[in-house]
């Protein structure tokens, strides 16, 4: 069978199953919307986790970044898995032992101040949708790529698929569907990576292979190396970022994973804190599976992609890279006329997107408008490069068809928990709390399904006019968290003199100057600027780390300015410390 035909069936099986789980578990209740009824188990919770934790970015464009990037690429792994564990460690306890359904819903309450959880709703719509628009791209790359259908189009697809299992389940449908999907993408990650790991090196293990030799004894990794060398690129295994902004691109994600409010309010789905705990490691182990993967992938994926492609006639070009150049996610462009593909260093195009002309090129090619004075001939879009893999390593269509369905997997799962944060942020924290307390239990769940269908909309827009590769995008996300919640959300934990004034201050202007270094940076507005105008060397994606800094700063000394919080306050943070049983323990 097809590639095409073996996708229907995949995904048309697996989305049938989603759709399932969702009615089977539909909501009743507005605490089985926001929390699943504070009844699932540990392990369930921690599949659900991982696949919430494990988005687009994680399965579709992190090996893709690092197979670019090289070593500079591993900010990626140490930061997501290092704030996994701090955010498993640090917070996850403590929050769920504070039993509250949302992030807002801790800062109004530990803050005793409604402005403070306004501030935290509008901090968590800027965090989510961020994150969502990476989410969104994701789902149309794959739709557009393996169903046949125009990127748009995939992603008003998936918008309906989510919208469909987040309305009538909310947290209750999505735990469960996101445990179907974790097995989904977990297996679609893992199968073409034996296959390509044994093509290559012999060894069954991705893990093991990238680091075991191939065809005439040579080390993989050295022969990659060699390949860049050879093509003008700085080698695979060196990089090029300087230790400070490896350093803060890593903290920023790290901190800005503690910080987001759709992986911790998974630790408020389970029934005790030892249950939170429990669902932590269990995600973790699951996590780790996927994440210690990523780098084989990556080393294959750009190995099989160089020997492929590069110096070779565009005529004897296999029939993969033209299916996927009519996404407009590769592109070549035969700017010396010999009619092979030069790649080498260099920006293929002036624009970050090739622009298609109607016309064909003497070799067939697709024409592009905005192609650039630099030699490079080849523009490949990094996101492809986990989706192409199977096809560039001549596997199996079924294989093909199953990163399809992983990759959807992936991307709809974190796109479920992004959209009931949002809907839960406006709901519960905005309108149950501040603006009509006295609404009923279904005139909450009413508004919060409403919510959910409004933040879909504005999700699709982002899915179709993204920012940037969908790794980039969250990576911005995360900076945005670490510079707004992981402080407040910290010191309200570990210090009990931080008051709404000091928390509130801190979050605006975390928030704020994320804000405007990643527009001046990254969406080049203000002006625009280059990499030589960074502060003190920061790239955007490491921005997080100083805007956090000094939101915990201001945080801090504006504390300790004005007044103690109240007694109360203080001592529901003493209490929430302490792990149940201690107090009778000591007593005896």
């Amino acid at each position: 069978m097809s590639v095409q035909t073996w996708t229907w069936i995949l995904v048309g099986v697996t989305f049938a199953l989603y759709f399932g789980i969702a009615i089977w578990a539909r909501a009743g209740s507005t605490k089985e919307f926001y929390v699943a009824g504070g009844g699932v188990s540990p392990l369930a919770n921690g599949m659900a986790t991982a696949a919430d934790w494990m988005s687009a970015a994680s399965f579709i464009s992190m090996a893709g970044i690092i197979s670019f990037a090289g070593y500079d690429g591993s900010v990626y792994l140490m930061g997501w898995t290092g704030g996994y564990v701090l955010l498993a460690l640090l917070l996850a306890p403590y929050l769920r032992k504070f039993g509250k359904f949302t992030v807002p819903d801790f800062i109004g309450d530990r803050y005793y101040s409604n402005t403070a959880r306004t501030v935290a709703v509008i901090c968590a719509l800027i965090v989510s949708f961020t994150y969502v628009a990476g989410q969104m791209r994701g789902v149309g790359i794959v739709f557009s790529q393996f169903l046949q259908v125009d990127i748009n189009i995939g992603v008003i697809i998936g918008m309906t698929v989510v919208l469909t299992f987040a309305l009538l389940g909310g947290m209750k449908g999505i735990t469960y569907t996101q445990v179907a999907q974790y097995c989904v993408l977990i297996f679609a990650f893992m199968v073409p990576a034996f296959f390509i790991s044994m093509q290559m090196t012999g060894n069954i293990i991705p893990q093991i292979g990238m680091g075991g030799t191939v065809e005439g004894g040579e080390f993989l990794l050295d022969k990659l190396d060699k390949l860049h060398t050879e093509l003008g690129f700085n080698e695979y295994t060196s990089g090029t970022k300087s230790t400070w902004d490896v350093f803060a691109i890593t903290l920023a994600l790290m901190t800005g994973t503690a910080g987001l409010p759709h992986v911790i309010v998974r630790f408020f789905t389970v029934p005790k804190v030892k249950d939170a705990r429990k669902s932590a490691g269990y995600a973790l182990f699951l996590i780790a599976i996927l994440y210690t993967t990523a780098p084989a992938i990556a080393v294959f994926s750009r190995t099989n992609l160089i020997e492929t492609v590069s110096n070779q006639q565009y005529s004897d070009i296999p029939v993969w890279f033209k299916n996927w150049e009519n996404t407009g996610l590769i592109a070549w462009s035969d700017k010396n006329g010999d009619g092979k593909i030069q790649y080498v260093k260099g920006n293929a195009l002036d624009g970050k997107k090739p622009i298609y002309t109607d016309a064909r090129g003497l070799n067939g090619e697709r024409m592009i408008s905005n192609a650039s004075e630099a030699k490079n001939e080849l523009y490949v879009d990094r996101d492809i490069m986990v989706l192409a893999n199977p096809e560039i390593a001549n596997l199996p269509n079924w294989v093909i068809a199953l990163v399809a369905a992983g990759g959807l997997a992936a991307a709809l799962s974190t796109a479920a928990g992004l959209l009931l944060v949002i809907s839960t942020s406006i709901s519960h924290d905005l309108i149950k709390k501040q603006l009509k307390p006295d609404i009923s239990d279904k005139g909450e769940l009413t508004a919060a399904r409403i919510s959910i269908f409004v933040a879909i909309l504005i999700a699709g827009y982002f899915g179709i006019n993204p920012p940037g590769f969908v790794a980039a995008v969250v990576a911005l996300a995360f900076g945005l968290a670490a510079a707004s919640f992981f402080p407040a959300i910290i010191l309200g934990i570990f210090d009990k003199r931080m008051n709404s004034q000091g928390a509130i201050s801190g979050m605006v202007v975390g928030i704020v100057l994320m804000l405007f270094y990643m527009m001046k940076f990254k969406l080049n507005m203000f002006g625009g600027g280059t990499s030589e105008d960074w502060w003190f060397g920061t790239s955007p994606e490491g921005f997080g780390t100083i805007a956090m800094c000094v939101n915990i700063v201001i945080s801090v000394v504006v504390s300790r300015l004005t007044s103690a919080p109240p007694q109360n306050v203080q001592d529901m943070v003493e209490s929430i410390r302490i792990p149940s049983g201690a107090g009778e323990a000591s007593t005896h």
